[in-house]
Formats: C-alpha cells, sequence, structure tokens
C-alpha cells in the first residue's frame, strides 16, 4: 500500500468534520471517505474533541494543555542546547581556568582588575 503525503488541516476543518461525525446521520468512516481522510485521523480528532468538551477520561490532556506542553518541551529543549554550547564555549576559551574569573586564586591583586 502505498503511503499518502502527509498533510496538515486548519482547526476549522477538523471542526467542521468533528461536527459531521456528530450531529450527522453518517460514521466516521463515510465522514472519512466523503472528505478522503484516514480513518483513524478523525476518530483522533473526535476523540480529542470529546476530551476537550467535558468528556476526560483521567489524565486525558486538552488541546489547550497539549499546546502549552509542546511550547514547553521545545523550550527545554533550546535551553539546554544553549547550555551545551556555552559549557563547550566556556571550557575551550578559558585557556586553562576553570569556572568563574571571581574565583581566582584568592589574592587580593586578582580582584583588582574587577574593581
Amino acid at each position: 500500500m502505498a503511503q499518502r503525503r502527509r498533510r496538515r488541516f486548519t482547526a476549522e476543518f477538523k471542526q467542521e468534520a468533528v461536527r459531521l461525525c456528530k450531529h450527522g446521520d453518517r460514521n466516521i468512516g463515510q465522514v472519512a471517505r466523503e472528505l478522503d481522510l484516514a480513518e483513524s485521523a478523525l476518530r483522533r480528532w473526535v476523540k480529542q474533541y470529546e476530551i476537550d468538551h467535558g468528556n476526560n477520561p483521567t489524565g486525558a490532556l486538552t488541546t489547550e494543555e497539549l499546546e502549552e506542553l509542546r511550547t514547553l518541551r521545545r523550550e527545554v529543549r533550546v535551553l539546554r542546547e544553549e547550555r551545551t554550547i556555552l559549557k563547550t564555549r566556556g571550557s575551550t576559551s578559558s585557556s586553562g581556568r576553570t569556572g568563574s574569573p571571581l574565583a581566582g586564586s584568592g589574592s587580593p591583586d586578582c580582584c583588582e582588575k574587577w574593581a
């Protein structure tokens, strides 16, 4: 079976497809065929609609919560990458020193340049 090219659908399209399933006289399979959708995708949209509108099984996340989770995970990934870059930059440019320049040898003249 040939794989379909992945398509993106607007929120409005998804809402209309779910409405056809929930309030029409057709089942999910019929609506999926009419709209040229994978039945599993439409079932996922219907399930998410039910979660968002009160039929929330224990542990299921609403659309807003899923979006927030995606955003936070993306932010964590970027911060980890930045931290890694700063760690490698700090270790290669310190020319033998480690840590903060303020944590020098402890002698008084090491702090004069920072005064």
